[in-house]
């Protein structure tokens, strides 16, 4: 055999080994929604494992982001803009799309497969140390280690669920930032904004600046309330800091942002939708609040070279194949409004697939008057819903749906369909569903 593809399959199989024992912890991610109610959060475990591996958590100023949508958008975009400033940059987002190591990224290179296994194996004696350890925490751990080996300038943390008990609240933050806040994870974060806000308001640490997206009433009154108690400045993005949208083409789309008082600062970005325009202006608020003395020009470049997959993001633009991240019903009213700025009334073939604790009805309500097809499929995921509960709750709402499964089928399908009439491939629904779709993309391309 080639020595190369000898240690391609030596590689392989030793990552898919780290892989195994990483996820043979307790990984709330693939739990059903009544098992995550009743998880044990705490951040005592987190505290000890970081204390065992030296608190490399400690060693670079972090930005950490929390929010129900748009908080790995506003992640990549600071994480583009430090790097284009000539910070060595640590991005730390989840879950992955792909790869597991998408989730620790230096100057947007994953953590090598090698390295990964390398730091488990390093860091197995402390994990035995500490009793019921999940895999978020112990690869959060891996993250704040990594970055540090890597002596990186900045990191930018972005929390995996809610934000208060989140393994990434052990950080203590150059500033904190909290994207747009909606219904999402209630059975863990609550049934109401002001509660959902409660949870995501626990990154906000004593003196520490803190940046908001545009809230709802209800949960701005959380966040002012936590941001007094803690004396942390709070800059609220459309009235401290303004924006306004510019042309948009599906090349990207341009904006203004300012403080009042001060000449606008004019910025480009690949990310499509409104919603993208209000990410650009949290993550520059983002920015300026931490003080990471970068240059207009400097977060220009960046913003303008960020990437970040599977956001609107167009694989073919005739007929179009598109693989979205949506995945409540706000953010499938957010996807309907970029659809139609871009491809106005064009129907869609959707292939969908949702977790178990979603608004499925409310979510296809949002995009039910351009769907010409509707395929229903389930990723390969503990939480997916069955795909006859999607049939059952279209076909009331009087969309046209069948039920296609693995997601590789129900892509040739779509694609079949948008090959008769013209309507757009979209994936939706679920990152794991547009995950999957995306790879059976790249293996058919």
């Amino acid at each position: 055999m080639d020595e190369d593809i000898q240690f391609k399959l030596m590689d392989t199989s030793r990552f898919n080994t780290t892989l195994d024992w990483l996820y043979s912890f307790v990984d709330y991610s693939l739990k059903h929604s009544s098992e995550l109610a009743k998880a044990e959060f705490n951040l005592d475990r987190m505290f000890r494992l970081l204390q065992l591996l030296g608190n490399p958590h400690t060693s670079y100023p972090v930005i950490h982001v929390a929010g129900t949508k748009g908080k790995g958008s506003v992640s990549a975009l600071c994480a583009a803009a430090l790097q284009a400033g000539g910070y060595k940059t640590g991005l730390y987002t989840s879950p992955h799309l792909q790869d597991y190591a998408e989730r620790i990224q230096v100057n947007g290179q994953p953590i090598p497969h090698d390295e990964l296994s390398n730091l488990v194996d390093e860091i197995k004696p402390a994990v035995a140390q500490v009793a019921k350890l999940t895999t978020f925490e112990i690869t959060t751990a891996l993250g704040f280690l990594h970055f540090a080996r890597q002596r990186v300038n900045v990191g930018v943390i972005e929390v995996g669920l809610g934000g208060r008990l989140d393994a990434t609240n052990v950080v203590s933050p150059r500033v904190s930032v909290i994207t747009s806040l909606s219904y999402d994870h209630m059975a863990v974060l609550g049934d109401t904004l002001a509660k959902i806000a409660a949870e995501k308001a626990g990154i906000i640490k004593h003196g520490v600046p803190v940046v908001s997206a545009p809230q709802k009433q209800e949960a701005l009154a959380v966040l002012e309330t936590f941001s007094a108690k803690r004396h942390a400045e709070l800059t609220l993005v459309g009235m401290d800091v303004i924006y306004k949208a510019g042309p948009a083409s599906l090349d990207g789309q341009e904006l203004a942002v300012w403080t009042p008082g001060l000449p606008p600062v004019h910025l480009t970005i690949p990310l499509l939708g409104a919603h993208q325009v209000e990410n650009a202006a949290t993550a520059y608020a983002a920015l300026k609040a931490g003080k990471f003395n970068l240059t207009d020009e400097q977060i220009a470049a960046g913003f303008a070279a960020a990437r970040w997959p599977c956001r609107f993001e167009i694989a073919r633009r005739e007929p179009p194949v598109i693989f979205d991240s949506a995945h409540n019903e706000d953010s499938f009213q957010r996807l309907n409004d970029t659809l139609q700025q871009f491809f106005g009334d064009r129907k869609v073939t959707l292939i969908m697939g949702v977790s178990e604790d979603k608004h499925l009805s409310e979510m296809i309500q949002a995009l039910a008057p351009r769907l010409s097809l509707l395929i229903a499929t389930r990723a390969d995921h503990p939480r997916a819903l069955d795909v006859g509960k999607i049939v059952e709750t279209a076909e009331r709402l009087g969309v046209a749906c069948q039920a296609m499964e693995p997601v590789s089928a129900a892509l040739l399908q779509a694609m079949d369909s948008s090959a008769q009439d013209g309507s757009i491939v979209l994936s939706a629904g679920s990152m794991f569903v547009t995950a999957e779709a995306k790879t059976a993309w790249q293996q058919q391309a």
